[in-house]
């Protein structure tokens, strides 16, 4: 019996030893726990369905982030509200800064169509916290930082944690695997649509685009707060109108209202919603290669 009680006291003692880590959106979370594996279990802020660009944590999610030892979130361009929360508790817990970390690869939002901006648009589209400037933070979608991150991530709890480090190591390497798995489903997948351009909600893809070779004609909106004013609508709509046939996306989370107003007296194809943010799959260590793979299928399927 007490031979029991020491190996139960000793369980006990080697599990509160695993760092107790909190993350920001659904992708991050998914490599997260893929990397912690049986040892324990993120806590996500963002919710299923919940929007990383506006979002109030609750009693219970600021008392995770009061007692984290790690979080692990994009940084402040993607959930300017975490910046705040993290300011406001000091150096309590260690932060891996995403967006930032040495060798991910960035890049800025897409340049602006003159077509589509001139000098009134611009206007409308600045009061109405669309215009995307800078560095775009959806850095996630790019598979490559994926896997580079896998192992920032791994060194990480490592350090927390040299006890179990071998083991992050170990299910670091598994889920590069698995990123590499949907990594060539998802090129086999778009392989074939590559050079015909598509119009998706909002500047939110440049980064799967740019890896997978994709062509964008345009985006509905340029930001996340706000639809666009009428100025960019009756701009779109008369180009889809004059012009080939385009595959134009919904977005999971946004009212396809006014994918379906641009879409009608057109020759434009509404496709399946894209998830950028897997907001609406399971949540788990299986959604990063999900939602690559997710991606790719609906936008593949609108152009046969």
């Amino acid at each position: 019996m007490r031979y029991i009680i020491a190996l139960l006291l000793t369980s006990t003692a080697a599990q509160a030893e695993v760092p107790a880590v909190v993350t920001d959106i659904p992708p991050v979370d998914a490599l997260v726990a893929a990397v912690m594996g049986d040892l324990g279990q993120p806590t996500l802020l963002l919710d299923r369905g919940a929007s990383a660009h506006s979002f109030a944590l609750r009693p219970s999610q600021a008392a995770a982030l009061a007692n984290a030892d790690l979080v692990v979130w994009i940084g402040p361009e993607l959930t300017p509200w975490l910046a705040t929360a993290l300011g406001s508790l000091g150096e309590t817990a260690a932060r891996l800064d995403l967006l930032d970390a040495p060798g991910t690869e960035r890049q800025d939002f897409a340049a602006k169509d003159d077509h589509h901006h001139d000098n009134e648009t611009e206007a409308e589209d600045a009061t109405q916290g669309h215009d995307h400037a800078g560095i775009d933070p959806h850095a996630w979608l790019d598979p490559d930082n994926a896997r580079l991150w896998l192992g920032l991530i791994a060194a990480e709890l490592a350090r927390l944690d040299p006890e179990h480090a071998a083991i992050y190591t170990e299910n670091a390497t598994a889920a590069t695997a698995a990123v590499d798995r949907a990594e060539a489903e998802a090129d086999a997948l778009l392989a074939p649509v590559k050079d015909r351009p598509f119009l998706a909600f909002h500047d939110a893809y440049g980064y799967f685009t740019a890896h997978y070779g994709l062509t964008v004609a345009g985006t509905l909106a340029l930001g996340d707060a706000a639809p666009p004013g009428a100025r960019r609508l009756a701009d779109l709509h008369a180009t889809l109108a004059e012009g080939p046939a385009l595959c134009i996306y919904p977005e999971v989370g946004h009212d396809p209202a006014m994918i379906e107003q641009l879409a009608d007296g057109s020759r434009a194809v509404i496709g399946g919603a894209l998830d950028p943010e897997g907001s609406a799959l399971e949540p788990g260590p299986d959604l990063y290669p999900e939602l690559i793979v997710s991606l790719a299928r609906t936008i593949a399927a609108c152009m046969p």
